[in-house]
């Protein structure tokens, strides 16, 4: 068994997937602690229990400030958890015991450990967001739906903030504010079960809103369509050589830390279609920004994160009213 902690936030209006993740619990469950922290509604949360191995410990979701559902569970999982390392991912994110005892070995030297996620299987709306994940692969690095983290370093630093929109970058900067160490791995590849056509097409503008946490990266972005555009009215000649320099970006993305052992061959042809997506989808953010926020739940929220140096400035505020 790997001494540590597997914690699943779960939130779900019907359970059309049960069966898959009930499989992929008990393969789980003959190699590390498995924690699942229920946001769903009573009817679902009872068939849960009775369909989820004997040896998950299935949890309601505990109170926690905010008002992003996925924060209050990941906290209720850290404070139940077992183990001071803890790996926590999405309800999609599927881990063989191989990757799961090396992303728990990295934490020997971190505080928080991002593994590199990949479609599989791999319809056309995950082509096209594989276009997304070697953009960025290739210009800084990718989030995926999954990290490892040791749960005294987070507890200590007193969690992070529900009231956000890009939790796990959050959690991320929380952690390093708090003086903890981030290990970004790239060549450490996790399976991720892709959404639905429907579910991906609605989050679009929800994941282009994520960028305000990103001021530089949300500029670069407000900047492709007013380019594309008047690149399109003087000289439309051009666009075929910026869809060819952003495809000989995400090829470079593909080809980083071994990435050429997941990503096939054609996925950074699907780049040109990603960066116009964001681009249009970029101001449909900005214009959710102005109404309130970006819809989450039964709400909005207008924070997509906190930035570092305000966390930092936090966390040292706190250092010394307790020294």
């Amino acid at each position: 068994m790997i001494a540590a902690e597997y914690v699943l936030p779960l939130r779900w209006a019907d359970d059309r997937g049960l069966d898959e993740l009930v499989e992929y619990l008990e393969r789980l469950c003959s190699v590390i602690d498995v924690t699942v922290v229920d946001g769903s509604g009573p009817d679902l949360f009872r068939r849960h229990a009775a369909a989820f191995p004997p040896t998950v410990r299935h949890l309601p979701v505990q109170p926690w400030p905010g008002c992003n559902g996925k924060v209050a569970g990941v906290m209720t999982g850290l404070h139940a958890a077992r183990h001071d390392r803890v790996v926590i991912a999405d309800d999609d994110v599927r881990y063989t015991p191989q990757t799961l005892g090396q992303v728990v070995e990295l934490l020997e030297h971190a505080d928080v450990v991002s593994p590199q996620n990949h479609f599989s299987p791999r319809p056309w709306h995950a082509r096209w967001d594989t276009g997304r994940i070697l953009l960025n692969r290739a210009l800084g690095g990718d989030f995926p739906g999954t990290l490892a983290v040791r749960r005294r370093t987070l507890l200590d630093a007193g969690g992070y903030d529900g009231d956000v929109l890009f939790e796990n970058l959050e959690l991320i900067r929380t952690v390093r504010a708090a003086g903890g160490r981030h290990l970004a791995a790239p060549g450490l590849f996790v399976e991720r079960r892709p959404p639905t056509a429907r579910h991906f097409a609605g989050q679009r503008v929800r994941q282009a809103y994520d960028s305000f946490a990103q001021p530089t990266r949300l500029a670069a972005e407000l900047f492709i369509l007013p380019t594309l555009l008047v690149i399109a009215a003087r000289s439309p000649r051009r666009l075929p050589l910026l869809a060819l320099a952003s495809m000989v970006v995400a090829e470079l993305g593909r080809r980083r830390a071994g990435g050429r052992r997941v990503f096939p061959a054609t996925s950074a042809l699907w780049a040109p279609l990603w960066l116009l997506e964001r681009g249009i989808c970029s101001w449909l953010a900005v214009g959710q920004r102005l109404r309130g926020g970006v819809r989450y739940s039964d709400g909005r929220l207008a924070r997509a994160g906190t930035s570092l140096g305000v966390l930092r400035a936090k966390h040292r505020i706190a250092r010394d009213a307790s020294a």
